[in-house]
């Protein structure tokens, strides 16, 4: 294993210390964020880290202890500093998602060649514009708005009558309804398992030491995702513009373009928008500014609110690992100090969960978010085209929740939780919530069971 240049220092503290195995006393409810609110808070995130990945988390403490870049044989060339993999990603002349041990040798067996998360160069930028109208804010927002509507209003109605409302099944069903009106699929609670399990099928299937999935799950992943991107090529054949394949199709895209794409956009974008509602919620109500947010929905501002989204995605990380592969040898990290060499073919592991986390613990008023220029998201040409999409779901489901809690004069709380296990991306498996007396507080202890 070799370390970065002198020029680049270690990470000194652990960036994911385990979460004591013992339950928590829970800090009091006050303004602002104290420090035992945000030790609280951490913890109870730390614990869907280690609940999804148990062995990966202290491995990565101690890479970064040896350098933000730092050679695993075996592995790759493992980056966990955010300036050093914004340069990498911005770099298109010695690294690409193109190579078999960067993103395309997982995805373009089951995708196809077609697909934004396997292209570089001029195709990818010609298929990224001729569909980014499509993703606008304005656009996004009234899907969202019309798909979710439902879901939202009858956990509003749950909530008021004194009921629990589990948040993971709620941002899972509104995510799964908008990957079928994004298809041209039928909306049904039956349908979207089927296409939520298929998709977890699929990711479940991606090891970090593994640049590619076996025949056999090539063949099984080909098979669950079939399911889900047939109705989009029927889509494309009708070309039904009320249908996203339709519309891509009227925009010149081929069949396999516009399937790829829709596929990819499933695959990627469902289970981190299922992952990263309930967690954001949980950090709100663990660091105790919930009732801050509805102060401020009532006074008709978001500052506040939009600080902690920006922060939650810093601690959360939707996207924690970047493949990419070197085309080239080239130097990294600081030419004067001599740098770090990587070698052509050689994998490149951006643990973008590390970039983000290491800059420092939860806390939205110290404003980390802004310097990593929403990092978690990609950079450069790369970026992710879905994230207005996630913003739209993350706005209307806050906007439901903030807006009962004002209107009530209540507070909220988490009623019971649990981790996802065996999970790629990690997540609550569970999170109960449900309204309280303002007196009683944003939270109050949060059963495991």
């Amino acid at each position: 294993m070799s370390a970065a240049s002198p020029s680049l220092p270690a990470q000194a503290q652990p960036i994911f210390p385990a979460p004591p195995a013992f339950p928590l006393a829970e800090p009091p409810v006050t303004p602002g964020l104290t420090q035992a609110a945000q030790y609280f808070a951490m913890a109870q995130e730390n614990r869907v880290l280690y609940g999804a990945h148990p062995w990966v988390l202290p491995m990565l403490d101690r890479i970064a202890a040896r350098g933000p870049i730092v050679r695993i044989p075996g592995l790759g060339v493992v980056v966990s500093e955010a300036r050093l993999a914004r340069s990498i990603l911005m770099d298109r002349d010695h690294f690409s998602k193109t190579g078999r041990t960067a993103s395309a040798g997982l995805w373009t067996p089951v995708l196809g060649p077609s697909v934004l998360l396997n292209m570089e160069g001029a195709d990818h930028l010609r298929l990224r514009r001729t569909i980014s109208g499509i993703f606008t804010p304005k656009a996004v927002a009234e899907l969202t708005a019309d798909t979710a509507a439902g879901e939202l209003a009858e956990a509003v109605a749950r909530l008021e009558s004194g009921l629990p409302v589990d948040v993971v099944k709620v941002a899972t069903r509104i995510a799964g309804a908008i990957i079928c009106r994004l298809t041209g699929l039928p909306v049904s609670e039956e349908r979207i398992g089927r296409m939520l399990a298929a998709i977890h099928g699929v990711t479940s299937m991606v090891r970090l030491h593994r640049p590619s999935l076996t025949p056999r799950q090539v063949e099984q992943a080909k098979a669950a995702m079939s399911d889900i991107v047939d109705p989009a090529r029927q889509a494309w054949r009708a070309q039904d513009e009320s249908t996203i394949p339709g519309r891509m199709a009227g925009l010149g895209l081929t069949e396999d373009e516009a399937v790829g794409a829709v596929g990819a956009f499933i695959v990627v974008g469902t289970e981190t928008i299922v992952s990263f509602l309930p967690r954001l919620l949980a950090l709100a109500l663990d660091s105790r500014l919930w009732n801050d947010l509805v102060a401020e929905r009532a006074a008709g501002s978001a500052d506040r609110r939009d600080l902690l989204v920006e922060e939650a995605l810093r601690v959360t990380v939707p996207t924690p690992v970047m493949l990419r592969e070197a085309t080239a040898d080239v130097r990294v990290g600081g030419a004067s100090a001599g740098g770090f060499g990587i070698r052509a073919g050689e994998r490149i592991i951006i643990a973008t969960l590390m970039c983000c986390r290491n800059v420092g613990p939860f806390d939205p008023a110290a404003r980390r978010a802004g310097e990593l220029k929403q990092l978690w998201f990609g950079a450069g040409p790369h970026f992710c085209l879905g994230a207005p999409v996630a913003t739209a779901q993350t706005d209307a489901l806050l906007d439901a929740l903030l807006d009962v809690c004002a209107r009530t004069g209540s507070g909220l709380r988490i009623v019971s939780r649990a981790e996802a296990r065996g999970v790629l991306i990690p997540g609550y498996a569970r999170l109960e919530i449900a309204l309280t007396k303002r007196s009683q507080g944003p939270h109050r202890r949060g059963v495991r069971r």
